[in-house]
């Protein structure tokens, strides 16, 4: 999608901090952390939401999980606890319509989350 955000991350026509990467999968630096570790997790091809990604049907959903699993390992965050989120929709807040996991973590994270 020419006019996505995340398509251009992937594309390195926007820059970001990248912190783990596979053939599949790309994870970078949330631009506002709302945590410690804020890092947000998105497959390099485009689905809209979780929904849409789930439908992809292909091991891509599974395939950021891991993703996200791995950046918790590498970021020091997986004894302490952390969180992967994915908001599916504007009711639920997603704002970038390229569907990506953030993985939150290195304070407690309260519950209900609001």
């Amino acid at each position: 999608m020419t006019d996505c955000l995340f398509c251009k991350i992937v594309a390195k026509e926007i820059p970001a901090e990248v912190v783990y990467e596979t053939g599949r999968v790309l994870a970078f630096r949330d631009i506002d952390p709302q945590a410690p570790t804020h890092v947000l997790v998105i497959p390099k091809e485009h689905h809209a939401d979780a929904a849409a990604l789930a439908e992809a049907d292909d091991g891509l959903a599974d395939d950021v999980l891991k993703a996200a699993h791995a950046v918790a390992l590498q970021e020091g965050v997986t004894d302490s606890g952390y969180r992967v989120v994915f908001n599916t929709g504007p009711g639920a807040g997603q704002t970038v319509f390229h569907v990506h996991a953030h993985v939150l973590g290195g304070r407690n994270l309260t519950w209900p989350p609001g």
